[in-house]
């Protein structure tokens, strides 16, 4: 059977986590091994800033190329004794593409710019990766994810065409009978040969596609924590790990802003019955999490997320019309063609509330879009946070010493926007 293997930034953040990452791969000589891998450490957020800087026509931009250069040499310079291996070659070919792309005009749409550039990341980690393996002689091919995920032009937001993507997998299927391979998360492929991204951190849904196409026997996401805990115990010390999860727990958890995983990552799961672990990269003989269909929620454990640098923006009507149905509709789809997405919201006669992830881009955009027809009202620098299975007595704790300034409630779940 096969088993897809996720592995983020954190474990391919230095020489010494890819040689984790292959000892790990080592100790399952015996399986039919796809490995999914982000980009190095920050890089995703070094070729972001290189973006911005090239978009903007700054100077900049070759000196953040040249820094992100360094890291990933030093890195093989660690991995490789041997200084004429071909993986230096083809790390320096894939830097040349991003040289020559700065050399270019930038295209009228950023989102194509970014795609093309930031996904440069995964090619670079998923090439240094599996030269790395077969020089420890764990037979490996890698492949180019666009072969095999394939979306329309929906560019920073690629939506996966399921039908042309299974098609791919029998090739892949056949290729995974014969050594290991490793591909790129985050990444698909237009009809026009043209880069996209599935949107941030979406190497899991990466996975998350491969593995429930493949039919593999599970998903293990290799992360820096011992498994999925109720909140991040850098806010909250007392926080739990779950043992175990049903898919539709997760889901929600994700859906609100639970960083272990991914948003998109469950469905395809759960519609192929595919268990996701989710195990500690530096123990990997730890259970960590599992999530599965027969898994039992245990509701006395309350999760706690927050989410910061959030928006909440107000609109209302300049006539004094109440927010509609048809009102309401027009401003959602507003926002939808702004590519923001809303992490909560509430109507009430003359308005609507909507808070999201703070972008600048997007959200002046919005602004521009609503400008003539609406009053708009803004905070930013806000935290949003949600709590599944609350209790209320708990609540006053946790939002102690800060000002709520919106507040919702569900039969499972709080969210509260706090200054």
């Amino acid at each position: 059977m096969i088993k897809v293997f996720k592995f983020g930034g954190f474990a391919v953040s230095d020489a010494q986590s890819v040689k984790n990452l292959a000892n790990i791969i080592a100790s399952h000589a015996n399986d039919q091994i796809l490995i999914i891998v982000s980009a190095m450490g920050k890089t995703t957020d070094a070729l972001e800033n290189l973006c911005k800087e090239y978009v903007k026509g700054d100077e900049d931009a070759h000196e953040i190329l040249k820094n992100i250069k360094q890291f990933h040499e030093n890195i093989m310079l660690d991995l490789f004794e041997n200084k004429n291996h071909q993986v230096f070659n083809e790390i320096a070919n894939t830097f040349v593409e991003i040289e020559w792309m700065l050399e270019d005009e930038p295209h009228p749409d950023y989102d194509f710019n970014y795609d093309q550039i930031v996904s440069i990341g995964e090619f670079l980690s998923s090439r240094i990766v599996a030269a790395y393996l077969n020089q420890n002689e764990i037979s490996t091919k890698w492949l180019d994810a666009r072969d095999f995920i394939h979306t329309d032009n929906s560019y920073r937001e690629g939506i996966i065409d399921m039908d042309k993507t299974r098609l791919c997998m029998p090739h892949l299927q056949n290729q995974l009978k014969k050594q290991v391979i490793v591909t790129q998360g985050f990444i698909g492929g237009t009809s026009e040969n043209f880069t996209t991204t599935l949107g941030r951190e979406g190497s899991d849904y990466s996975a998350a596609i491969f593995a429930s196409c493949l039919q593999a026997e599970s998903l293990t996401v290799w992360k820096d924590v011992p498994g999925i805990m109720n909140a991040d115990p850098r806010l909250f010390p007392d926080a739990q790990k779950y043992d175990e999860l049903p898919y539709s727990e997760a889901l929600e958890m994700a859906y609100y802003g639970a960083t272990i995983i991914h948003p998109k990552t469950i469905k395809p799961l759960q519609n192929a019955n595919v268990p996701l672990y989710v195990k500690p990269f530096l123990e990997p003989n730890q259970k960590g999490t599992i999530i599965h269909s027969m898994a039992i929620l245990n509701t006395d454990i309350a999760a706690k997320i927050v989410k910061n640098n959030q928006m909440l923006l107000s609109m209302s009507t300049k006539d004094f019309s109440f927010i509609d149905e048809q009102i309401l509709i027009h401003l959602l789809q507003c926002v939808s063609q702004s590519n923001i997405k809303i992490n909560m919201m509430q109507r009430s006669a003359m308005s609507l509330s909507v808070c999201f992830n703070q972008d600048d881009l997007k959200f002046n955009k919005l602004l521009n879009t609503l400008k003539d027809k609406f009053n708009c009202k803004y905070n930013q620098e806000l935290s949003l946070l949600t709590v599944r299975h609350f209790k209320k007595e708990n609540l006053n704790a946790i939002c102690s010493g800060k000002t709520i300034i919106m507040e919702q409630f569900s039969r499972n779940t709080a969210q509260i926007i706090l200054k």
